[in-house]
């Protein structure tokens, strides 16, 4: 039985995404403003071969925007009074992305496609009480991805499937009346209760940081820590799914890298780990292979068995009969079992110089990302506080292009409505 495990990675990106539609989740980059929650192994990679176009019709729509953009789904439940940006900065995140992932193997023994449709199904109501239902954007349980290491091992085709939800992070918020309302009975009441879309409030830390004792920890500052409150959310991820009776996979480890590895060093992983066993299984073949070609006789021992006789013929002992009847019977046994076994080892000596390929090819990659983030990297270890101002700046510097682009499209539709409009009155008058 293999334990099936889930985890949770988060990355903090800035604000709205312009005209993404909800039917194709897949094709966000990294650029594109979401809040993220990703799990170990989840992450799908942009025009990843592993993607099969023909089972996309087999994915799970629990909840989409009706073919609204996230914007304009976003924008009518402002319009509609149901969520408030009220106090909210420029470039702050508004979509969360949240991942849901088990092991492949826990649904393929479990029942496959039918009972991972069941069990995200009870993720995504966990979903809707974490985030409210109007607040989800999207929900989709992917099952068009095909986990080849699973395939090659049961010498089938197996699906991984997970759940991709995009949601509105938001917070009950009291509005009260200030101290300058006329009425002095109702300064410093509730005027009115909104739902704030906030990324931070919604995933403050508010959990303490117990040591073995029980004791809060104290960071070296001398200030008190916290859990993370996407830990926090995994605990009651985890204690949702049991309670409605899906069992036999475990929380992912509190602590684990797995749950921070990129998606390029997640692949290169793996495909070490594929590589090693291939080798294991390349040498336990070669053992099996030795002892098939021991030589039970010497042909110096076989060429002296018998003697001849007057009529030609060749005597043998009746020992000698029985060793040789018996060397010809493991002889023609063994022929097939030898050949068995030398394509067993044609097969995993292909195996492993693909997955030998693969990896070095990933690891190029991964030098090269790495080479380019460099002196990012040594930046951000030696003057974090430029850094940070440097990235403001770039989020403030795209705020401003994103603004001087919607009022250009805001100009040009105004210049359109201004024309018709003109048209219109001219044809009026020549008539």
């Amino acid at each position: 039985m293999h334990d099936g495990r889930y985890g949770y990675r988060f990355q903090n990106k800035a604000a709205h995404i312009e005209g993404k539609r909800p039917e194709s989740p897949r094709n966000h980059t990294a650029g594109s403003g979401f809040g993220r929650f990703c799990v170990s192994g989840a992450n799908r990679q942009l025009g990843s071969d592993n993607v099969d176009t023909e089972q996309i019709a087999r994915n799970v729509h629990f909840k989409d925007t009706g073919g609204l953009t996230y914007n304009e789904y976003f924008q009518r439940l402002i319009d509609e009074g149901k969520i408030s940006t009220r106090g909210q900065k420029a470039g702050a995140t508004v979509f969360n992305e949240l991942v849901i992932d088990v092991n492949t193997r826990y649904f393929e023994e479990h029942g496959g496609y039918e009972y991972a449709r069941q069990f995200y199904g009870e993720a995504y109501r966990f979903g809707c009480e974490i985030y409210g239902e109007e607040n989800i954007v999207s929900a989709v349980m992917h099952a068009d991805e095909i986990n080849k290491a699973v395939s090659e091992e049961l010498g089938k085709p197996v699906y991984h499937y997970h759940l991709h939800i995009v949601a509105i992070p938001t917070v009950r918020k009291e509005i009260l009346w200030s101290k300058r309302c006329k009425d002095e009975a109702l300064r410093g009441t509730v005027k009115e209760v909104i739902n704030q879309v906030s990324h931070s409030k919604k995933w403050k830390n508010t959990v303490p940081l117990l040591d073995e004792n029980g004791q809060q920890v104290i960071s070296k500052y001398g200030k008190p820590m916290f859990r993370k409150s996407y830990s926090v959310l995994q605990d009651k991820l985890f204690a949702h799914m049991t309670e409605a009776g899906f069992t036999g996979f475990e929380r992912g480890v509190l602590g684990s890298t797995a749950e921070n590895l990129s998606s390029l060093d997640y692949q290169i992983q793996k495909d070490k780990e594929r590589l090693a066993d291939i080798q294991e299984r390349i040498e336990a073949e070669q053992v099996r292979y030795e002892p098939a070609h021991e030589v039970h006789k010497t042909m110096a021992e076989i060429e002296g068995m018998g003697q001849k006789t007057l009529t030609g013929k060749i005597a043998v002992s009746k020992d000698d009969y029985q060793q040789l009847t018996a060397l010809a019977k493991e002889g023609i046994t063994s022929r097939s079992e030898i050949q068995d076994l030398k394509s067993s080892v044609s097969y995993y000596q292909r195996q492993y110089f693909n997955a030998s390929s693969a990896v070095e090819r990933l690891q190029e990659r991964y030098d090269r990302l790495k080479e380019k983030c460099q002196p990012f990297l040594q930046a951000l270890e030696h003057f974090p506080k430029l850094v940070e101002v440097f990235v403001e700046k770039v989020k403030e510097l795209f705020s401003i292009k994103e603004a001087q682009e919607r009022k250009e499209r805001e100009d040009r539709a105004a210049a359109r409505k201004e024309q018709s409009k003109h048209r219109r009155g001219r044809n009026d008058w020549e008539r």
